[in-house]
């Protein structure tokens, strides 16, 4: 059990909180889970179908129209549908995608100039992708998602998914940069030629190619330039995860491969192709993994490698938390895994995502809510893809003869348990007992200049890491602390670790977090580091 020391009790009240494990709530916008929006199209055309189903098939263009968000209204947005699997030619609950600033550049809903509205193909629970994304926030930059009903020219289309749109506006808000390489790393075209030397069936597997020309069928460049941080970036993962955090935030890496595993979203990097997810550079010059389309997550997608027969429902349930563990085309995943502690670190986020969300079926309670929310409007959608009754009974039941979409319980209640008890995931990693940055002595003459951090740990840790920082928009830096009695530490072999921090060109304050390692584990403190760093300042340790 944690127990806090006085000065951390003394932070609390300065208002330095450990914080909760989810991001502190934003101010409520546009994309508020637990509201629905409604958005209204107006086109002049009455045949705007068939101009749409033209677009799609035919060309980027956009159909211009009027587009109403609750009370405000859009004149000359753009409207076309979305999705490739999704679109159906001549189907009355295809994807949307809307451009707000299509002829006025700078025309936004509360800064959104981009909205994506998912129909929820192969999802008779119309939860997957709001529920997923949430539980995502919770340890990745996802996107939000929250429902809104459509109206076309008065008519009511039904409700869909409204997905926040990864654009600049999103990666401002997550990482203060809109100028890094960025890719969409997505399945080939079908179609698409392999050139000759090039590697078959790669999609965005990170797998490495010598030739440059290999990576563009793979890959899709949403910035002006990166072919060559592609390039180091497989390269360096070819050869060896030593220097790998330097071009990788891997930590990340590893909860994407934590969500996707646990959730059985294996229409991601650990399906049969490598893709729904962004990279994208960050000001430190770390690629960091953006996780995207959700609506196949919790088992709708069955697939984990090329032309394998669709899994079934108890291999759903009981699939190995190791997948790709020794595929040497999965190499974000086999070749992560094999360096013992980033294979503890993704357990340790394999244990907490279950213990957040799934051990005592929080996420029955909380899908139960939105299907709540959500009923009246499902009820009343004449396009929806599904019965009412399937609607109803897809957390329990498997829905559709061919399809087998499993049920979300169905599928995760035994899939928990499986997980529980498998031996790997079952052992325990140290317990951070108490950790403390050391204050000005009593009656001390000279102010303190740097940052004494002692971490109590039990149950036998090897390695206590201490990541830290002294300003938001740096990368962390890794000081290992220690129990040898002579680095602030207290006694040899007494299990205080210490360090001495010194600050960088100025700084009065420092972040940090500690990771703890022992022979089967690594414990985290505190729990929502991602996003809540623990912090100290010079000023109140002189107090």
């Amino acid at each position: 059990m944690f127990r806090t020391s006085i000065l951390t009790s003394f932070m609390l009240c300065l208002g330095l909180s450990f914080g909760a494990f989810a991001q502190e709530k934003p101010k409520e916008d546009f994309y508020d889970v637990d509201k629905i929006r409604e958005i209204r199209i107006e086109f002049k055309q009455k045949n705007w179908q068939d101009i749409l189903d033209s677009m799609k098939l035919y060309g980027d263009d956009m159909l211009v129209g009027t587009v109403k968000i609750g009370s405000k209204t859009y004149k000359n947005a753009g409207v076309r549908y979305r999705g490739s699997k999704s679109f159906t030619y001549g189907g009355n609950r295809n994807s949307y995608q809307i451009k707000l600033n299509h002829i006025d550049r700078e025309q936004n809903h509360e800064g959104y100039k981009k909205l994506k509205l998912s129909n929820a193909l192969r999802d008779p629970s119309m939860v997957r992708e709001v529920l997923g994304y949430e539980i995502a926030r919770n340890y990745m930059n996802a996107p939000k998602a929250n429902y809104t009903r459509l109206y076309v020219n008065g008519e009511y289309r039904g409700l869909f998914v409204n997905i926040e749109y990864v654009d600049d506006n999103f990666l401002d808000s997550r990482f203060g940069s809109t100028d890094g390489t960025f890719f969409k790393c997505s399945a080939p075209d079908k179609d698409m030629k392999v050139d000759e030397g090039c590697k078959k069936k790669v999609s965005g597997t990170l797998v490495y190619e010598e030739d440059a020309a290999c990576y563009f069928g793979n890959y899709e460049l949403k910035s002006e330039h990166g072919w060559d941080d592609l390039m180091e970036l497989t390269s360096k993962l070819d050869k060896s995860t030593k220097d790998l955090g330097k071009v990788l935030d891997v930590d990340q890496v590893l909860w994407m491969h934590a969500f996707n595993n646990v959730l059985v979203n294996l229409n991601s990097y650990a399906g049969d192709y490598s893709e729904n997810y962004y990279l994208y550079k960050n000001k430190h010059g770390r690629f960091v993994p953006i996780i995207r389309d959700l609506n196949l997550c919790f088992g709708s997608y069955k697939m984990v490698k090329f032309k394998s027969s669709y899994l079934k429902l108890e291999e759903l349930q009981n699939l190995d938390p190791f997948l790709h563990e020794n595929n040497p085309a999965k190499p974000l995943i086999s070749k992560l895994l094999k360096n013992p502690y980033y294979r503890k670190l993704y357990v340790s986020h394999v244990k907490k995502i279950l213990e957040d969300h799934f051990l005592e079926e929080q996420y029955e309670k909380r899908a139960k809510e939105l299907q709540r929310m959500i009923s009246n409007d499902m009820f009343r959608d004449k396009f929806k893809f599904y019965e009412h009754n399937e609607f109803l009974s897809s957390l329990t039941t498997t829905i559709g003869k061919k399809s087998k979409i499993p049920g979300i319980s169905e599928l995760m209640s035994k899939r928990t348990r499986f997980l529980k008890k498998y031996p790997e995931i079952r052992g325990f990693g140290p317990e951070i007992e108490s950790v403390v940055v050391l204050g000005r002595e009593k009656f001390a003459k000279a102010n303190i200049t740097t940052f004494k951090l002692r971490a109590q740990v039990e149950k036998r840790a090897k390695k206590v890491r201490v990541y830290y920082r002294f300003a938001d928009d740096q990368p962390y830096q890794i000081a290992f602390m220690t129990d040898d009695g002579k680095s602030n530490d207290g006694e040899a072999g007494d299990m205080i670790f210490g360090t001495e921090i010194k600050p960088e060109d100025g700084a009065e304050q420092i972040q940090y977090y500690i990771m703890a390692e022992n022979a089967v584990g690594v414990t985290a403190w505190p729990s929502a580091y991602m996003f809540s760093p623990e912090k100290a300042n010079l000023e109140d340790l002189n107090k």
